[in-house]
């Protein structure tokens, strides 16, 4: 591509960061207008209840999303960059990366798995909404009111009952309801966190269940008629309360059974596997699985027996059963060699044209274009007194500087001996996946960067 070409793409790049900028100002000073009339505005630095108001999501405003309204809250905190991706559905973009995996893990499932008819036992649910409800994220799986991963610094939230789903979990309680006993659920999830290569805002899951009544748990087993799924008994490091160590154990058995043929089917036999114990709110025992590949131990997924309390909830409770949940950039990213999260995103044939291929099965490993130089920027500021959320500002670097921002980095902590204030110093690298940027044309985004942090996250620039 031409010089000229390259530098009129850069630009129109920085003028798109500027423009949203400029959008939000637009909004603050008719926001601000409206609440002090015929006074000046406050210094920067300040939160104003204009600004409050903004970065909050504009209670009393409506958003629109995949043909539906939601009321918006003082919860809503969706991005102008997050918005953007709802409905782009890359799992089913055709010899996409992410397709590819889908349906290799789709492929494999429908070969192994057979029911008595001869049809696939497990049924494949990839195109289910990603707004769901805060109960359906959240309280269906048992995760307690207060947990962690229910802040609003995490997750995005259209309101207080609405949400883009923050995994593919939302969605196994309704299907377990509507009486399947076994299925996968694909799709896109939505977490708001750290800014470098391997985390998104957007990614995908895959999600994983299986549930067995008490003839099929113990057919094939010796005395397997006597045999029971549940009992009352103590809670331990190994099993629920209600589960029978004999159905805990065939389960588990089960469990990692199968998703050490999918790793295998994956990654190829003779895999090094080991199985880590952990917590999730949803199943005990838990498991991550880890893969020995090239050398390096790497965790691929998530796993265990579900509580019991959540298959009742949802009417089966003469079922037990597992599910797992793994991220399909994680596995593509191993497999292919893809270094970047952020090129799952583009569009440049460079990238797309390796992946197609014309057996899913078939082995591709990326090769990387030119790595084009980094520009790096730093920014600091003085925190202010009370409610600064770090993901808050890693989302508004993410909504201005979108895909030229390659990781951001908190390289100084700083608290002023007798003011007591707290000062972070980030380093943000910037680099274009397909273009040479100069400092001068970065120098646009990073002040664009510095106006909004002080505008919106209220803290004191030291710029």
């Amino acid at each position: 591509m031409a010089l000229s070409e390259s530098v009129k793409e850069v630009s129109t790049m920085v003028c798109s960061a500027l423009r949203r900028v400029a959008q939000v100002h637009a909004y603050l000073v008719r926001k601000s207008s409206s609440v002090s009339k015929g006074h000046h505005c406050q210094a920067l630095g300040s939160r104003p209840a204009a600004l409050e108001s903004a970065a909050r999501g504009a209670p009393g405003g409506m958003v629109e999303l995949l043909g539906k309204s939601y009321p918006q809250d003082d919860y809503s905190n969706l991005s102008r960059k997050v918005l953007s991706k709802v409905g782009r559905n890359l799992h089913h973009q055709q010899h996409h990366p992410l397709w590819l995996i889908k349906e290799r893990v789709k492929e494999h499932f429908y070969k192994q798995y057979v029911g008595r008819f001869g049809t696939p036992l497990f049924s494949v649910y990839d195109d289910l909404s990603p707004v769901v409800t805060t109960w359906q994220n959240f309280d269906s799986l048992l995760i307690p009111a207060h947990h962690p991963s229910r802040k609003k610094g995490d997750n995005y939230y259209l309101n207080r009952t609405h949400m883009l789903r923050a995994h593919t979990s939302a969605h196994q309680w309704d299907l377990l309801h509507a009486g399947l006993d076994a299925f996968l659920v694909v799709g896109d999830v939505y977490r708001r966190d750290q800014i470098d290569s391997q985390h998104y805002p957007v990614f995908h899951q895959l999600e994983g269940v299986r549930l067995f009544s008490k003839h099929e748990l113990f057919a094939g087993i010796k005395d397997g008629e006597s045999l029971q799924l549940f009992e009352q008994s103590s809670r331990s490091a190994c099993k629920q309360e209600t589960h029978t160590m004999e159905a805990m154990k065939l389960v588990e058995f089960d469990l990692k059974q199968t998703l050490t043929r999918l790793v295998s089917h994956i990654f190829g036999d003779g895999l090094d596997i080991r199985w880590v114990d952990c917590y999730f709110p949803f199943t005990h025992p838990s498991f991550e699985m880890e893969i020995n590949f090239h050398g390096e131990w790497l965790e691929v997924l998530g796993c265990g027996v579900m509580e019991q309390q959540l298959v009742n909830s949802a009417g089966a409770h003469d079922r037990i059963g597992w599910a797992f949940g793994l991220g399909l950039e994680r596995l593509a990213m191993i497999l292919y060699d893809i270094p970047d999260i952020r090129l799952f995103w583009s569009e440049d044939e460079r990238f797309l044209k390796q992946f197609h291929v014309s057996d899913i099965n078939q082995h591709v490993k990326f090769q990387p274009f030119s790595k084009y130089p980094a520009v790096i920027n730093d920014i600091s500021f003085w925190l202010p007194s009370e409610n600064f959320i770090e993901n808050d500002f890693y989302d508004l670097v993410r909504t201005i500087g979108g895909d030229l921002v390659e990781r951001v980095d908190l390289i100084d902590k700083f608290k002023h001996p007798k003011t007591h204030k707290t000062s972070h110093c980030y380093r943000i690298t910037y680099r274009h996946m397909e273009r040479t940027l100069s400092q001068r044309e970065v120098r646009h985004v990073h002040q664009a960067v510095q106006e909004a942090t002080v505008q919106l996250l209220g803290v004191e620039g030291r710029f």
